[in-house]
């Protein structure tokens, strides 16, 4: 139900957001512009090759990050991003402003037009809050392996007294009822991307730099998540599993000769699995960032029509806020949970021996 609720919320602010104008949230120095809270909160849940952390009496105040372009005119280059500041061109490189490539950054050809590189090997701000969270997850699980190791049979004493209690909700909770006695050879792969999507949900509640980038409600590294989970699922497949598929047992002949119907459906339900697993994860940690800069927002668009409506609204939105971070923080360890647990399910079914 609270899903539903945010994904209610997010699709109000954000269609409502295009028809409602005050300050905008860039302001130039010599002029202000109309605040639109649609764009606002595209632009910070959206990737971007460098970290905007505040605006200061119309000053940018943000963290640049490397660009890695290979150019199929001038080759690889590399450089900083904060060349690339408010629409400058550098090089015949600039981020384009409109059209399909928006925000992107684009290469000058020798007609004029501007078109993408061939090979756009950016660290952009997902990227870096990627590789940040693998270097807390190598960290946070060398260390707990260390203390197993320097004192077996022992009891768990500090990181390694919150880190155990996990792994073995992965193991008893998930795994083991979800796969059968075959679950030690999935744990590896169910432990990485538990607490690889939930380090990287409770990252992104925190509204400081180096943490914030809305990378699991990034689309293509759910994609690619559940595409693991795709091809986990058929590397371990057995004949009773694709029997199932093919010539499900206890339906009726008439679904499947002459026309296979049932077969095309349970061949349709492989192929849309993963792809639930995709948009549920993206879905609802997009929404409820969403929300929170919905909120967040109502204090500028009230705050534009007078001061005093922005006071007034301020407490309310802050509270709305408070309370949608505590809903996300809740949301945070059941996306976790049920990723791992519908991708565990996957496996057992896959792998499933036939019984008599």
């Amino acid at each position: 139900m609270a899903h539903w609720i945010k994904y209610g919320l997010a699709l109000f602010f954000l269609a409502g957001g295009w028809c409602v104008q005050a300050q905008d949230h860039e302001i130039e120095s010599t002029e202000h512009e109309s605040f639109n809270p649609g764009t606002f909160i595209l632009e910070h849940i959206g990737d971007a090759y460098e970290w905007h952390i505040l605006t200061v009496n119309g000053r940018h105040v943000s963290v640049p990050l490397p660009v890695i372009l290979y150019s199929r005119q001038s080759g690889f280059r590399a450089f900083m991003s904060s060349r690339l500041h408010h629409g400058e061109t550098w090089r015949g490189f600039r981020i384009a402003e409109e059209g399909p490539d928006k925000g992107k950054i684009v290469e000058q050809a020798a007609d004029g037009t501007f078109v993408r590189p061939a090979l756009d090997l950016s660290v952009t701000k997902n990227v870096f809050a990627l590789l940040l969270s693998i270097v807390i997850i190598l960290s946070v699980f060398l260390t707990v392996a260390r203390r197993y190791r320097q004192h077996p049979g022992e009891a768990p004493k500090g990181l390694q007294s919150l880190i155990e209690p996990l792994i073995l909700f992965v193991r008893d909770d998930i795994a083991r009822p979800a796969i059968g006695h075959k679950y030690n050879r999935f744990m590896p792969f169910l432990l990485t991307i538990f607490f690889f999507i939930l380090i990287n949900n409770l990252m992104g509640l925190i509204p400081l730099f180096p943490f914030g980038a809305n990378v699991t409600g990034n689309i293509a590294i759910t994609m690619v998540l559940a595409l693991l989970t795709f091809i986990i699922t058929l590397g371990s497949s057995n004949r009773h599993y694709w029997t199932h598929i093919v010539n499900a047992p206890g339906v009726p002949w008439w679904l499947k000769i002459p026309i296979p119907l049932m077969p095309f459906i349970e061949f349709i339900g492989v192929l849309i699995k993963p792809a639930v697993l995709m948009i549920r994860l993206f879905a609802n940690i997009t929404a409820g960032h969403i929300v929170v800069l919905a909120f967040f927002s109502l204090i500028f668009i009230f705050g534009g029509k007078s001061i005093s409506m922005g006071y007034g609204v301020s407490a309310l939105s802050v509270a709305f806020t408070v309370f949608m971070s505590v809903l996300e923080l809740l949301v945070a360890f059941i996306q976790a949970y049920v990723f791992t647990l519908l991708s565990a399910l996957y496996f057992g079914a896959a792998c499933e021996e036939v019984h008599h």
